[in-house]
């Protein structure tokens, strides 16, 4: 059961982890204690000697500035700091990983894999602390399956009725800023005085995550929604969500703009992206999961389109161009957002025709940045090469690409 001398332990100080669990751990006031393991060592000492940290939430009006304070943070890293961290995930109901890629999961000694198999082992052996489940926040569709399997190597016992790792759909928008113009600008919060970053994030906190089996298990983090199949949910945040971001960012970087809420004045690419979320993206996701929830219907698609438009131009939020294309080649990956949009238009009779557009400019960008044309072949290694040459043909390509030369 929950109550409000509970623990949450979070892994990277990063927008997510402190603008969506942090922030919102410390506004449920279940928590006693939030603590956060950081491998940083200029982070943790600003924001142990500051006793938190501040963030910047962008709403429809303005920048909301919020202190979170009486965090812990330890280094994984540091021997001193580490059986402190492994103590507090041992007694902590509630965690999440928030890294910039599952490859994470298991690297070093000091891996959240190895701390986290630490804890479990410890909570089955001593029946006082409390099950836990843990959120994986890393974009990636089977996040939790992976470190599942990582930690059950390691504990080498079954925990099922003890620890759950869940998957989570983050439809947050969110960014660390350290363009010290920007910040100076915006009057923007530094993450602790002197430093040289911000966290700043949109206040949307509607999170999907995996349904809970833990017996008795209640929830720190009320805000998040519990579903019993997270896989349509995730693909309409992949295919709709995140393809139409990098659609939208970059046909805005071809124009020359710096942050995604100048595309609002050019009503003509606004018109084209929200056709393709639309016809291209909500279509093909309409067909696929129809009778899963009310999302998969047109009207219900309509609004999730017009409110995640509206979200992405908020001009408070400030969401730089150069953050929404950089690495094109993980873009472009064979099931990322823009070909694996089109691969799912194309699977339900849908031609991606605006998204073919849009991959040509992240192809364009990637040439740019490695000064050299790209081999389809080597990008999409995993590809069928019938299907390969329909997604070329969409884009007016073949089969070695050469758009800037």
């Amino acid at each position: 059961m929950m109550n409000n001398g509970a623990t949450f332990v979070g892994f990277g100080l990063g927008a997510i982890q402190s603008g969506l669990f942090l922030y919102e751990g410390a506004r449920s006031g279940n928590f006693k204690r939030l603590v956060v393991a950081e491998v940083m060592p200029d982070v943790v000492q600003a924001v142990r000697a500051n006793n938190g940290f501040a963030l910047n939430v962008a709403t429809a009006g303005g920048i909301e500035h919020h202190n979170v304070t009486d965090v812990e943070i330890y280094n994984p890293l540091d021997p001193v700091d580490r059986p402190h961290l492994v103590a507090a995930l041992a007694e902590a109901q509630e965690m999440a990983t928030a890294l910039p890629s599952v490859d994470f999961f298991d690297r070093g000694e000091a891996s959240v894999a190895a701390l986290v198999a630490e804890a479990v082992t410890r909570k089955l052996a001593d029946d006082t602390l409390p099950s836990a489940v843990l959120y994986t926040a890393e974009n990636n569709n089977h996040a939790a399956e992976i470190l599942d399997a990582l930690l059950r190597v390691k504990v080498g016992a079954d925990y099922s009725g003890r620890f759950q790792v869940l998957n989570t759909v983050v439809g947050k928008m969110s960014g660390v800023v350290v363009d010290a113009e920007q910040i100076q600008q915006d009057g923007l919060a530094r993450m602790t005085p002197g430093a040289e970053r911000a966290f700043l994030v949109e206040a949307f906190n509607r999170i999907l995550i995996t349904k809970i089996t833990l017996p008795g298990f209640v929830r720190g983090l009320r805000t998040f929604v519990e579903k019993a199949d997270l896989l349509s949910f995730e693909e309409a945040k992949l295919y709709g969500h995140n393809a139409v971001h990098a659609l939208l960012g970059y046909l805005a970087n071809e124009q020359g703009l710096r942050f995604m809420s100048e595309a609002a004045h050019d009503s003509e690419l606004i018109a084209f992206c929200r056709d393709a979320f639309l016809e291209e993206s909500g279509r093909p996701l309409i067909r696929k999961y129809a009778g899963v929830d009310e999302l998969f219907t047109e009207k219900g698609f309509q609004a999730y389109v017009d409110d995640l438009l509206a979200r992405m131009l908020n001009p408070y939020l400030r969401d730089q161009v150069a953050r929404i294309i950089r690495d094109p080649r993980r873009k472009l990956s064979w099931n990322d957002r823009l070909i694996g949009t089109m691969r799912l238009a194309l699977s339900q009779g849908v031609e991606p025709v605006r998204f073919a557009t849009g991959t040509k400019a992240a192809l364009r960008l990637l040439e740019k940045e490695t000064n050299a044309p790209v081999d389809p072949a080597k990008l999409w290694p995993e590809a069928d090469a019938a299907e390969r040459q329909r997604v070329l043909a969409l884009c007016g390509l073949s089969d070695v690409l050469s758009l800037n030369h």
